[in-house]
């Protein structure tokens, strides 16, 4: 009973998601809601505590809240700039092979958003850009969405990462590990599992195009795409997982997918490893009703700067991000020192708060660079109020989302103070679940990454709801909690091919309203593929018994 309680606030969220199509900034609440009253009720918290805890959620949100917000400003400003019609156009000239197209446009310059942006942008972006080109709309948002599952795991300069660790003080606190440690570690072995997965999903991606979308019918034009597929997996990929390794979670999507983009440009330029005889698709008069736009979703912006001049301030980010996180330039410890502290919030022993405001990097780079934009693309007063007033009407949503995520997660976290004499919530929940799973449960940690984030269309919302979770079931059935948390955030990836408001975000972009049943089921078979993958490599390296916690 107290298992099944628990789990009730997680079980509305999905039923009202998954089952009903609610959004996550109207299910969270409504489930945070829940959560208090079972706390209040059931558990006999007093209130004050768990106000105090739900606050405390609200102010660990604002953490990822500012990384989105700047991440958000900086797309809007260049698209309103018009830089974004002028990066889109410089892809235009470089091949006319569609399989080529589609690894440089929907895999690396999705993926380079990813990193920078993130938050639904990427399929968004690279869905219509591609229809632009002359790819059938829903091939375009097929391709978009499955490429865009690799660099999730790391997304926006690494929110995902932040917010799994924004839930684990007290797990932490409990094994006496070090966050900076912990963090560390985490960022490593998600990494790893993905350098393999990444580097094979790019051929992945075209055997589903070619197979479904050619003429052919077939995975054979595929295959003789398959040295550049490669070539260009692990061209992201190395760089991807060496920045991971030594520099943290920032900059493995953002840096690798630009370091990764320069290379296959070049590449295809100079058509190394890149088949001989072009493919497209079938002519657009053969293609199936369900492929074409049902709705105008108008056409690429016309390109008005230098390509130069539109990537400098993405160049500039990438610049900023590595003389900030690397410690040898000095920076990094006076800008993570400046802090906005709460201590012992309402009152309550060890409860403390602390901003890092100018290490977050929504404010430095995402906002800063955002301003010098504003200036050095000319950009006029009402451009500028444009890009802003529109940053902070998308970020609402994502606002009371997180806010009613992380105050729920909180109150389900620090229960374990009550007047029932019960264990916390997750613990309850962490226990039952490790006794109806065993030791099968490595099996089923990146299910649960996978649906939340189909469920809530966000790889950080599904951290934020079940890192604490996953970390409580490894550590009851004694498996590295490092490794099952890397499946959490595996998982959350992979589900990005799949979820709801990313399918239906990017069906609206390339007008194929009324396909995203097909496109979740199509897109079901490489995300499935993935899961295998990283249970296998991850799976084998935990019934090993290897704990990688001092790496």
């Amino acid at each position: 009973m107290n298992a099944l309680l628990a789990f009730l606030p997680i079980l509305v969220t999905i039923v009202l998601m998954a089952g009903f199509n609610w959004g996550a900034k109207k299910a969270l609440p409504l489930s945070w809601l829940l959560a208090v009253l079972i706390a209040l009720i059931y558990w006999k918290i007093d209130i004050l505590s768990i106000t105090a805890y739900s606050f405390f959620g609200v102010l660990k949100a604002m953490d990822i809240l500012i990384i989105i917000f700047g991440a958000i400003l900086i797309l809007n400003t260049l698209k309103i700039s018009g830089a974004m019609a002028s990066i889109n156009n410089g892809f235009q000239g470089i091949t006319r092979d569609r399989r080529v197209q589609a690894i440089i446009i929907g895999y690396m310059f999705g993926a380079f958003i990813e990193g920078a942006a993130g938050f639904g942008t990427p399929a968004a972006l690279a869905g219509p850009l591609l229809v632009g080109l002359g790819f059938p709309p829903l091939a375009a948002a097929m391709v978009a969405l499955i490429f865009n599952s690799t660099p999730v795991p790391f997304g926006a300069v690494g929110t995902p990462i932040f917010g799994a660790m924004s839930t684990l003080g007290t797990n932490l606190q409990e094994i006496g590990a070090d966050p900076a440690v912990f963090q560390v570690a985490l960022t490593k072995w998600v990494a790893m599992p993905n350098v393999i997965a990444g580097t094979l999903l790019p051929l992945l991606g075209l055997m589903i195009m070619t197979r479904v979308f050619g003429e052919e019918k077939s995975i054979k034009p595929a295959l003789q795409a398959a040295p550049f597929a490669l070539f260009a997996g692990l061209s992201f990929m190395v760089p991807y997982g060496l920045i991971a390794y030594f520099f943290g979670p920032e900059l493995p999507t953002l840096v690798g997918a630009f370091i990764g983009l320069a290379i296959i440009i070049f590449a295809a330029k100079k058509g190394f490893l890149v088949p001989k005889k072009n493919w497209d698709f079938p002519h657009e008069s053969k293609w199936e009703k369900s492929w074409v736009s049902n709705t105008d979703t108008g056409t690429v912006g016309e390109a008005k700067m230098s390509l130069l001049r539109a990537w400098a301030p993405y160049l500039l980010i990438a610049v900023i991000l590595v003389i900030t996180r690397i410690p040898q330039f000095g920076l990094k410890g006076i800008l993570s020192a400046q802090s906005i502290k709460i201590d012992n919030i309402f009152g309550m022993d060890k409860l403390d708060y602390a901003l890092k405001w100018a290490y977050l990097p929504g404010t430095i780079p995402f906002i800063l660079v955002a301003i010098f934009t504003h200036f050095f693309h000319k950009m006029k007063l009402e451009e500028v109020k444009t890009a802003w007033k529109l940053t902070f009407s998308q970020i609402k949503g994502a606002a009371i989302a997180l806010f009613s995520g992380v105050a729920l997660v909180q109150i389900m976290l620090n229960s374990g103070t009550n007047g029932a004499g019960f264990d916390s919530m997750l613990t309850e929940m962490a226990r039952t679940t490790a006794s109806l799973s065993g030791n099968a449960y490595p099996v089923f940690a990146p299910i649960i990454g996978i649906f939340g984030a189909f469920m809530s269309g966000s790889a950080t919302v599904s951290n934020i709801l079940f890192a604490s979770f996953q970390f409580q079931t490894a550590t009851l059935l004694g498996f590295p909690q490092i490794l099952i948390l890397a499946m959490q955030g595996i998982g959350a990836g992979v589900g990005n091919m799949i979820c709801v408001n990313n399918v239906v975000a990017v069906s609206a972009t390339v007008g194929c309203i009324g396909s995203e049943g097909r496109l979740i089921r199509v897109n079901s078979l490489p995300a499935f593929i993935y899961y295998l993958l990283i249970v296998i490599i991850l799976g084998t390296v935990i019934l090993s018994g290897f704990n990688p916690l001092p790496i």
